[in-house]
């Protein structure tokens, strides 16, 4: 079950990847289109405020349409085969449970609660979704229905029915299976969704009221649930869902962001929602103060080393906000220190949120430029100064707490352990199977960067033979296995460029980092070939 849950929640981050270049265009737009920033070149009618205008609407093309990305995306990462048929089938399942919500709401709206003759949006509880008025189902909606294509999917796509009926295989059959459960599914949602929102609504109130505490144990939560990749399941529905504000945090955050720079005041006063979007916060200013520990308490003549192995895995969390790839170094090395790294970046959301810091200031310092730094440079500049201060102070903490514990109980971190900590160089492994995995491919692994460290895996793992299912999310690939007993020690993987490896069972996980899709892609291939 735990497997199935991990899975999910690494298949939920495929349409979430997409939203970090709109929200960086977004931003950037609309600070554009404000004289306050860029002066009187942006007035009202300009030339100039016409083109960022146009830009502006394109940027909105992702988060307009939130719910089509869930329904499209959770297939392809869940699908077992023919993710594209998948993704097609979940999309028209899904408009055929709006549209039949629709038509009903207009018919027996009264009987329901809801007043369908209400413009969507605000407090009607309806939105206009692919073109359709229908309930504000949120991700909620779009969630369970990919869910539900995607198990007709699995169960049914390859059912073989008689010749005369091969019209009706395959994704009609899927489609054809959905529209029938869409029809009671979509009354009975017409029916008891108006109460969800009722209940949505008051904890809104209620997380919106929890203050600095409620921040703090939101963040602590998100940090210290990455091992399990359950941490989607917890901010997903506060940024992108309905959990404090209708239609989620970073959405509000960018349509009201000319608002919010504007107006004099706290941010925690204009917006203390955001407070909920300070998770992002600890990963700009952990991998500072840990990567320091972790250079410091190396032994000298591997302090290179450290250095080569920490540098490019805390600049990736520290610019695009990206933090697996560094937290799973010291992970599965220190597994101590995550809890504290979870502490340490609750406390430091909440002290944010106490000195009246707020808003989605976004994740790794690339985005937080556009989306926090330069909009809120003129009347805010004080909320800058004191997400840089408080968090290179608590960078300062976290140096200090590491390098105190690393050295107290002769933690094996990287640079203080034997050989097999080393930092992975591309020259000690070339696999010396790698011309048996890829007998007729048209490149080789030299090549490719990505086969390479796919046939390392490959290798790990047991072989083609020993592959049951392959996934991944963010930044693992996540593999099932028929024999966990063929499956190679963590050493082998992290000698081959992984970050780590997790195991649950016959379910793994490689860390393997921001390229995870294409080496997934390589790895695939291989499994074929072989």
């Amino acid at each position: 079950m735990m497997e199935k849950i991990q899975r999910f929640g690494g298949a939920m981050f495929t349409p979430v990847l997409l939203f970090a270049f709109n929200g960086i265009v977004l931003s950037l737009a609309i600070a554009m289109q404000t004289e306050l920033i860029v002066g009187g070149i942006a007035a009202d009618g300009s030339l100039w405020s016409q083109v960022w205008a146009i830009i502006e609407s394109g940027g909105w093309t992702i988060f307009s349409n939130i719910e089509l990305l869930f329904v499209i995306g959770l297939p392809i990462g869940l699908a077992k085969k023919a993710n594209a048929r998948a993704a097609l089938a979940a999309f028209v399942v899904y408009m055929t449970w709006n549209n039949f919500m629709a038509k009903m709401l207009e018919f027996w709206g009264s009987s329901f609660g809801v007043d369908y003759s209400l413009e969507a949006g605000g407090v009607s509880g309806l939105k206009n979704i692919g073109g359709v008025k229908t309930l504000d189902t949120n991700l909620i909606g779009a969630i369970l229905i990919a869910a539900i294509v995607v198990w007709i999917h699995n169960r049914f796509f390859e059912k073989k029915l008689p010749e005369w009926l091969g019209i009706f295989q395959g994704s009609s059959m899927v489609v054809i299976i959905g529209f029938i459960l869409m029809f009671p599914l979509a009354l009975l949602t017409a029916w008891g969704w108006p109460a969800v929102q009722n209940v949505i609504s008051g904890l809104q109130t209620f997380m919106a009221n929890s203050g600095a505490f409620g921040v703090g144990i939101y963040v602590f939560l998100e940090r210290i649930l990455i091992p399990t990749g359950l941490h989607h399941f917890i901010y997903q529905p506060f940024i992108y869902g309905p959990a404090v504000i209708e239609g989620g945090i970073e959405p509000y955050w960018l349509e009201n962001l000319n608002y919010f720079a504007n107006t004099p005041g706290t941010l925690r006063s204009l917006f203390p929602e955001g407070g909920f979007a300070l998770h992002n916060v600890s990963k700009m200013f952990a991998p500072i103060g840990i990567g320091a520990a972790l250079v410091v308490t190396a032994k000298k003549d591997k302090q290179k080393q450290t250095l080569a192995l920490i540098i490019p895995t805390a600049l990736t969390a520290i610019l695009a906000g990206i933090t697996e790839p560094f937290e799973f170094t010291f992970l599965f090395l220190a597994p101590q220190l995550f809890a504290v790294h979870a502490v340490l970046a609750g406390l430091l959301g909440a002290t944010l949120y106490m000195f009246g810091v707020s808003g989605d200031i976004g994740s790794g310092l690339l985005t937080v430029v556009t989306k926090f730094i330069v909009p809120m440079w003129s009347n805010h500049l004080d909320a800058i100064l004191l997400v840089f201060g408080i968090g290179l102070a608590f960078s300062v903490i976290y140096f200090i707490i590491f390098r105190y514990a690393i050295l107290k109980w002769d933690i094996q971190t990287p640079g203080r352990a034997g050989d097999s900590m080393k930092m992975y160089r591309k020259a000690d492994y070339k696999a010396k199977k790698a011309g048996e995995l890829v007998a007729g491919s048209k490149t080789t692994t030299e090549e490719n960067p990505y086969k390479e460290r796919a046939v390392v895996f490959l290798e790990g793992l047991g072989g083609s033979d020993n592959i049951a299912d392959i996934t991944n999310c963010a930044t693992r690939l996540r593999v099932s296995v028929k024999d966990a007993a063929k499956v190679k020690e963590a050493d082998f993987f992290t000698q081959g460029g992984a970050h780590g490896l997790v195991e649950k069972g016959k379910a793994f996980q490689v860390i393997v980092g921001l390229d995870v899709p294409q080496v997934r892609e390589n790895f695939e291939k291989l499994v074929t070939i072989e």
